[in-house]
């Protein structure tokens, strides 16, 4: 398969009930959930964050009201394509400026775009956390018929003015990968602790959990750096989130120390008619306790994408 390599065993991925795609040169896992003919509905994850961060429970809720939801692993992460030949970028040398990215968050909205065809799927509701969120708002600039309501999730618009990490968040970012799966889930734990939500429980089960699910899935710390690198290179799309026409909702934590709620507020201000819901006690993760409040809103929102169709 060209330069990239895949990071999974049959065995996990039959089990899984994981199916593959070829986007380009890439190829794309993904899951699905609900029933096919159903109203379609693709959840883009984030920086580092294998499919696994839409926990099963939470994409059922969604497909008990009528979605058929679909989620993948973005390149270079999980059972998808990773770009091992790249190598790993100079981190530090983006974060002042130089250097460059193997590739671009544009290049991950085509992939989306790409997954999008492969399911025959002419458009779809979107809902994007974090990069994702940043991934979602790029396929909805650059392939707006394939976008039928937008819902980004503790994102930001490539603003640098807007959506900085706070100096904690920036410590557990960069410190070192884990080499070990004991470590995986440790550094999982202590991330989530300053990145977390403080006004919700924090499950550490849970938490471990999926960390060791997605360390034997794939561990991989030259992808994560490759996607941050898209991150870092990315341009501003505030006069681009304008364009955007499709209903759309912001969701963002008051308490985000990764990813600031100015992010959420600049990108409410950039999209037309944008709807901003700012969450007390939510830093940058999902809590079990909002799911159905979450399931509640991107429904609603859906309702009225179809209607507008």
């Amino acid at each position: 398969m060209s330069h990239y390599s895949r990071r999974a065993s049959v065995a996990a991925m039959e089990h899984n009930g994981v199916q593959r795609t070829s986007v380009g040169d890439v190829e794309i896992a993904y899951e699905s959930f609900g029933t096919p003919g159903d109203t379609p509905l693709l959840l883009v994850m984030g920086l580092a964050t294998q499919m696994l961060g839409w926990p099963d429970e939470f994409c059922r809720g969604l497909a008990d009201r009528g979605l058929h939801v679909v989620r993948f692993d973005n390149r270079d992460i999980g059972l998808s394509s990773h770009l091992d030949h790249a190598g790993a970028p100079d981190v530090a040398a983006l974060m002042s400026g130089a250097g460059s990215a193997a590739y671009s968050l544009a290049d991950m909205a085509d992939d989306t775009a790409g997954l999008l065809d492969a399911l025959d799927w002419d458009s779809a509701h979107v809902v994007g956390a974090s990069m994702g969120g940043m991934i979602a708002q790029s396929l909805a600039i650059r392939h707006p018929q394939r976008v039928r309501s937008l819902t980004s999730i503790m994102s930001t618009t490539g603003d640098r003015s807007v959506g900085g990490p706070a100096e904690a968040a920036l410590g557990v970012l960069f410190a070192p990968a884990a080499r070990t799966r004991d470590e995986a889930l440790q550094r999982a734990v202590d991330t989530y602790r300053v990145i977390g939500s403080p006004g919700f429980e924090f499950d550490e089960p849970a938490l471990r959990d999926r960390a060791g699910l997605s360390f034997d899935r794939a561990h991989d710390p030259a992808g994560v750096a490759r996607q941050l690198a898209a991150i870092l290179t990315t341009d501003d799309r505030t006069p681009h989130l304008g364009e955007i026409s499709v209903p759309t909702l912001v969701i963002h934590g008051a308490q985000d120390t990764l990813v600031d709620v100015s992010g959420g507020r600049a990108t409410t201000a950039a999209i037309p008619g944008a709807e901003l819901w700012e969450v007390e006690g939510m830093g940058h993760d999902l809590p079990r306790a909002l799911w159905p409040e979450i399931t509640e809103r991107i429904t609603a929102l859906v309702e009225r994408g179809e209607a507008a169709r």
